[in-house]
């Protein structure tokens, strides 16, 4: 599944070539992958809440697209330019539609492909004033730029029992985060992915989450991490975790900032990149 770095890059891409165009027709090929009644109008704005996609239109009403672990937006303006993004395979410059093709959002200059091989993500239609309020965008926390360390802190101090790194990972706590980040915040903040998040004090709460705008702010600029499946509109590949990533996927390479090796260990069921000497192992962890 893309992580938030991965969605707001798809975000700016599709910005670029389908906001002022006008939305014509939808076809629906799975009636899995669509929910709603079919719109027409110009795109105003393509916006993001989280990891769900939201392109506005003139007519008061919204479309929510979710990638989920195997969506595709692929974009063809007539034969003159193809923009894909999401999950890579042949489709990106394949005949379309195929048999992954769910969706199919026709616009008078151009076409939007909504692939999904595995069927778990959706095309969902919705006034644009309830999109605040529907039942999976309801549930989100701030993200990173827009929580307050104060806020933050409680946040952690009402989960205090909660090692920091499941905590940071729920998105009813804090918004955007996935494995990654978690990773590459945690490293940056030096914290231990094993502490309890009671255990934080203001200062280190305060450290935490400037250390997960600094990382994902990084990446967004990159193009996202990528990881081999998402990639950003254009086709190219993000490449985050090549260029500033410190601890993920560098498991037995020494840690940058002191030379201890880099370990990888399992923290709340996940595959998680720690620095033994940046980030000490608690006591009550090492008692356990």
């Amino acid at each position: 599944m893309p992580e938030l770095p991965e969605v707001e890059t798809i975000r700016r891409g599709l910005s670029q070539f389908i906001v002022t165009k006008k939305l014509t027709k939808t076809t629906i090929l799975c009636e899995k992958s669509f929910q709603g009644t079919p719109l027409t109008g110009t795109v105003t704005a393509v916006r993001r809440f989280g990891k769900a996609l939201i392109i506005d239109l003139a007519t008061g009403w919204s479309l929510m697209i979710h990638l989920r672990m195997t969506g595709q937006l692929i974009y063809d303006g007539h034969g003159k330019e193809r923009y894909a993004a999401g999950h890579p395979s042949d489709n990106f410059i394949a005949v379309l539609p195929n048999k992954q093709t769910r969706v199919i959002l026709e616009f008078d200059s151009g076409t939007l492909y909504f692939n999904d091989q595995r069927k778990f993500g959706f095309i969902k239609t919705l006034p644009t004033v309830a999109v605040a309020d529907d039942s999976f965008i309801k549930k989100l926390a701030p993200e990173p730029w827009v929580m307050s360390p104060a806020d933050f802190y409680d946040r952690l101090q009402r989960h205090h029992n909660s090692c920091i790194k499941a905590t940071i990972l729920d998105q009813s706590i804090i918004c955007g985060l996935g494995n990654i980040y978690a990773d590459e915040s945690l490293f940056m903040s030096h914290i231990h992915p094993e502490r309890r998040a009671g255990s934080l004090t203001r200062e280190e709460a305060t450290s935490l989450l400037l250390a997960a705008r600094a990382v994902m702010e990084q990446s967004i600029a990159s193009g996202g991490s990528t990881m081999a499946t998402y990639v950003k509109a254009d086709g190219t590949k993000g490449d985050y975790l090549e260029k500033f990533a410190q601890v993920f996927r560098r498991e037995g390479k020494p840690c940058r900032l002191c030379g201890t090796t880099i370990v990888k260990t399992r923290v709340a069921g996940r595959g998680t990149h720690i620095c033994p000497h940046c980030q000490p192992k608690p006591e009550e962890v090492q008692n356990a």
